[in-house]
């Protein structure tokens, strides 16, 4: 009788042993998963969290360039210290956004429309291009890392077939 007692001890320590072998091996999992999801989430803040501050200074990029286009071409000559300031103005932002992963989506004409990457402003049957196309540009999209800031902002050719 001792021993069936014994085997029984055995047997409810064991149940015992493997209880908590398998609580231990799920907690060490879940702290894995916890380090691991919280290393992504700190590299996605790492390269992400500046998002807000890039997408408000897009609008500054817009206008340095529209201020540059506005220039009419016969008063280049007179103002070439400021359009060289504006120049270098515009430059400097631009190494700026490069440097913390913000990258210009410059479609050209005559590209294929691309929904992840282009947002379709309007749609125009235009001779000599298929429908799909792009036929004007007018602003330029930017991604931050692999994600997309702001799309391009394109015209799209409606033709058939």
């Amino acid at each position: 009788m001792a021993d069936a007692q014994l085997d029984g001890e055995i047997a409810a320590l064991t149940a015992e042993r493997d209880e908590f072998r398998d609580r231990f091996m799920r907690a060490l999992a879940d702290a894995e998963n916890s380090r691991k999801r919280s290393e992504r989430d700190r590299r996605e803040a790492e390269q992400y969290g500046g998002s807000k501050l890039a997408r408000d200074l897009l609008p500054v990029y817009d206008n340095l360039n529209r201020a540059l286009q506005a220039i009419p071409e016969e008063s280049r000559a007179a103002s070439a210290a400021l359009i060289e300031g504006v120049e270098l103005t515009l430059r400097e932002l631009t190494n700026v956004m490069d440097k913390h992963g913000v990258k210009t989506v410059s479609p050209a004409i005559g590209d294929v429309f691309d929904p992840q990457l282009h947002e379709a402003m309007f749609e125009a049957p235009v001779p000599g291009t298929k429908a799909g196309q792009i036929i004007q540009v007018m602003n330029e999209g930017f991604m931050l890392h692999e994600r997309l800031l702001r799309p391009a902002q394109v015209g799209v050719s409606s033709n058939p077939g």
